[in-house]
């Protein structure tokens, strides 16, 4: 769309915007977006980072789970009629 307009078109959006804004506006809003657009940035940089961590907990919290088999027991206590419980697996869960 902005192929389509001519170097005329343009300055007459220009000079629309600079009289419903003000000449004196235009530089504070443009900072204000150029701030926002920096910490939306740095958030989702953060965000990603979180994400990365919490997959590598839940990963290592897997591991040391699979390195040792639960078990279920009757009674609090009574080890003799306890048995090996199998899992699914979390990687094959949606």
């Amino acid at each position: 769309m902005i192929g389509n307009l001519k170097p005329l078109e343009i300055l007459l959006i220009v000079v629309v915007i600079l009289l419903l804004f003000g000449a004196k506006k235009l530089p504070d809003m443009a900072r204000s977006l150029g701030k926002s657009a920096r910490i939306l940035k740095s958030e989702a940089k953060a965000m990603k980072q979180d994400g990365d961590q919490t997959a590598k907990s839940t990963t290592d919290q897997t591991a040391q789970t699979q390195d040792a088999p639960r078990t279920i027991q009757a009674a609090p206590g009574d080890v003799t009629s306890s048995r090996p419980v199998s899992e699914p697996n979390r990687t094959t869960q949606s």
